[in-house]
């Protein structure tokens, strides 16, 4: 199978590496520092249009398909994984409406991000991680409107956001299809932000509590049919782990670039380490995990954009093996830069915070295998 990319493609890479090079790796180690995200810059990616890549362009998006999403996504992860988490989490919040939403609700969602603003995915919550299905905030009808009450932790951009993207319990009896997804504007009386978390890697990407006190939309701001809250979850999250593989891949090149080059530079016994063959194997073993992952990553975008039976199967391969591959490669660079990787003047102890969340987020690794075995299973 050909996996070259098109010109178009090419040209993206080039643009997205030039643009994380110059604006987002300079910037990277004082935003992990401060855990601050870095807004002005994300305002002039926004300029380039490539913040919410997967929206279609007639509502101001990219309209980008999924490999092309998945090469922005590891340039950008290059320079900070925090940076492009924030890139990612907006994509999931997007993704239930391009799925389902009304061509007035897709214009009234994407309209704010057009211009430069933020959204939030809002599943997760203090009892409700890997089981997704245990989502305790609630949304009754009332007349033409809903009324949504419940807290949601771990929401990344919950501080930016202009929008939200909900899911909330509409019938308690019926377990998983007892859920829907609602679009929740940010500026919605009974909001409330709480906690930012402090998190030990991707520091800059704002990641917080967020309360709904009594929130009340129009009932035109409900995504599909009450039911479908746990379908669109899941979508969201299946495209979001091929992105998660990208975010891995990413961190891990970053890091096998830096122990390359470090290998180069630091001499001992009279030579530079590199020379040493040991240091050449476990150069060499990094390499090839990393284009072995870039492979699978590459191969379960193709497979999304063909919308294929297998997808969903390997989108939880890619992110497990790229996340696994990420942890491993950047601890292996620790080990290159020996003491100076365990101090934060060089980049590999950040490096290596941040890939440890690939291996949690989007469903945990150990949840991605539980998929993986149920669609074996299946056959599938």
């Amino acid at each position: 199978m050909d996996f070259s990319f098109t010109s178009e493609q090419l040209a993206l890479q080039k643009m997205v590496a030039d643009f994380t090079k110059k604006e987002i790796a300079p910037i990277a180690q004082e935003c992990d520092k401060s855990g601050e995200f870095p807004m002005e810059i994300y305002k002039k990616y926004a300029e380039m249009g490539l913040h919410c890549p997967l929206v279609p362009e007639e509502y101001d998006g990219a309209g980008l398909d999924m490999v092309s999403t998945v090469i922005v996504t590891e340039e950008i992860s290059k320079g900070c994984a925090g940076f492009a988490s924030a890139i990612a989490a907006l994509e999931l919040a997007c993704s239930p409406v391009i799925a389902a939403g009304t061509p007035q609700q897709k214009e009234d969602y994407f309209a704010p991000l057009a211009a430069g603003g933020m959204a939030s995915f809002c599943l997760t919550e203090p009892n409700a991680g890997s089981d997704a299905g245990s989502v305790q905030t609630r949304a009754v009808r009332e007349g033409d409107e809903y009324i949504i009450s419940g807290n949601k932790r771990f929401i990344t951009n919950a501080r930016f956001a202009d929008r939200y993207t909900v899911i909330a319990k509409v019938n308690e009896e019926k377990g998983t299809r007892g859920l829907a997804a609602f679009i929740v504007e940010g500026d919605r009386p009974g909001i409330t932000v709480g906690k930012a978390e402090d998190k030990l890697g991707i520091r800059c990407s704002d990641t917080s509590e967020i309360s709904f006190d009594n929130v009340r939309i129009p009932v035109s701001n409900l995504l599909g049919a009450e039911g479908d809250g746990f379908k669109l979850a899941m979508g969201a999250l299946d495209a979001g782990r091929v992105l998660c593989a990208a975010m891995s891949l990413g961190v891990a090149q970053c890091a096998l670039d830096h122990a390359v080059e470090y290998s180069q530079q630091r001499v001992q016994f009279g030579k530079p380490i590199c020379a040493n063959q040991s240091m050449q194997f476990t150069l060499a073993d990094m390499a090839t995990e990393i284009e072995a992952a870039r492979q699978l990553t590459y191969y379960s975008a193709y497979l999304m954009d063909q919308h294929a039976p297998n997808a969903v199967k390997v989108a939880s391969m890619a992110k497990t093996f790229a996340s696994d591959v990420a942890m491993k490669v950047t601890v292996d660079a620790v080990q290159v830069y020996g003491g100076c990787g365990y101090v934060r003047d060089y980049p590999m102890e950040k490096l290596m915070r941040d890939a440890k969340i690939m291996q949690i987020i989007e469903g945990t690794n150990q949840v991605q295998r539980i998929v993986i075995a149920k669609n074996l299973l299946a056959g599938v």
